[in-house]
């Protein structure tokens, strides 16, 4: 016969079941608690994990046009973040709004963003994600290896040529997806008048101002310019060197990214492979990355160019697509047959 002391009661396997279920609805309760407090501006958030992802190329990421943009006439600000630097992307941005909304944008205190601290700015960067239902932006991510790619090729562009491009592409993005842009403010890259006479004859129903320090100026540039530099920051921080994995060189300090910052110049000089040259990371069309692979890099010797006693006599490689001519015969004069006389040079 069985320890009745062995088996539990029913006053004790009741009082185990309410608890459990008390366990149960405490989790429930947890992860509605959770759900709540998910973000509710998670969709008009700034997505740049397509170009972290893929960092050799060029991005364009937007947001949704305000329905208040698509039937008001509105005012839109351009400026850009990395244009110096010879490591990372260059991001160029746009933010617009309703012109009888300037100020309230103005009032959300917007300043030129590289006079703001990082935590100010992905502050302000949050600010314009909240206002989403009259504020509208875009960026441009242009890679490294895409502004080194422009600048070597053939028909090379100026970095003036790309910025301009930049520009002007996402706001005839912005214009086709159906934003009601009459007013624009640039902040200049070169000569402000040729700059604003170029908009000015693209979009000729666009009141056109194109200014130096245009970002301390108005504030619609000012938010363009949080744009661009946050995502450019996001992107440098998330920035993947396959390049340097399983070595010390990933961790090592890049400095500001500037030519004539020491640390950044070190760097360049420890990462540069003497065959493959820099991680893609680097704008190897800058001088200061030229410098180095000119002076510590393996040279490259083309076949086509050799000229030493082992090329003699062999044939260039652009012989074999050029049209061969044929030689002619010429019929000679009677006169020289009957005397066997024969051409020993030409003329």
């Amino acid at each position: 016969m069985a320890n009745s002391q062995d088996a539990p009661d029913d006053e004790q396997m009741d009082q185990e079941e309410t608890e459990t279920v008390e366990q149960e609805d405490t989790e429930d309760a947890e992860e509605v608690q959770e759900v709540k407090a998910e973000d509710p501006h998670k969709e008009f958030r700034m997505d740049i994990s397509e170009s972290v992802n893929d960092n050799t190329t060029t991005y364009v990421i937007a947001s949704h046009i305000p329905d208040i943009c698509k039937t008001e006439p509105c005012c839109l600000g351009i400026d850009e973040a990395g244009r110096g630097p010879v490591l990372g992307p260059m991001v160029y941005g746009i933010c617009f709004c309703p012109i009888s909304l300037k100020e309230k944008l103005a009032n959300l205190g917007f300043a030129d963003s590289k006079t703001l601290k990082e935590s100010d700015r992905d502050k302000l960067m949050k600010v314009i994600e909240e206002n989403h239902d009259f504020i509208g932006w875009s960026i441009k991510i242009i890679s490294s290896t895409s502004i080194s790619n422009d600048m070597l090729k053939r028909c090379r562009l100026s970095l003036n040529q790309i910025s301009h491009d930049a520009a002007i592409e996402l706001t005839k993005k912005s214009i086709a997806d159906g934003a009601d842009i009459k007013e624009m403010f640039v902040d200049t890259v070169g000569p402000a008048e040729k700059y604003q006479e170029k908009l000015a004859y693209i979009f000729p129903k666009v009141d056109v101002t194109v200014e130096s320090k245009a970002d301390a100026k108005f504030p619609c540039v000012s938010a363009a310019s949080i744009c661009a530099k946050v995502s450019r920051d996001r992107c440098i921080k998330q920035w993947k060197f396959t390049e340097l994995e399983g070595t010390d060189k990933c961790d090592m300090p890049y400095g500001s990214g500037y030519p004539a910052d020491p640390d950044t110049k070190k760097w360049l000089a420890s990462v540069m492979d003497p065959v493959f040259g820099f991680p893609q990371f680097v704008r190897f069309s800058w001088s200061t990355a030229s410098i180095i692979t000119d002076k510590d890099a393996v040279a490259v010797s083309w076949e086509d160019e050799d000229d030493d006693e082992n090329s003699k006599g062999m044939a260039k490689m652009s012989s074999y697509f050029s049209v061969k001519k044929e030689k002619k015969e010429v019929e000679r004069c009677i006169f020289f047959k009957d005397r066997n006389m024969v051409q020993c040079s030409e003329l």
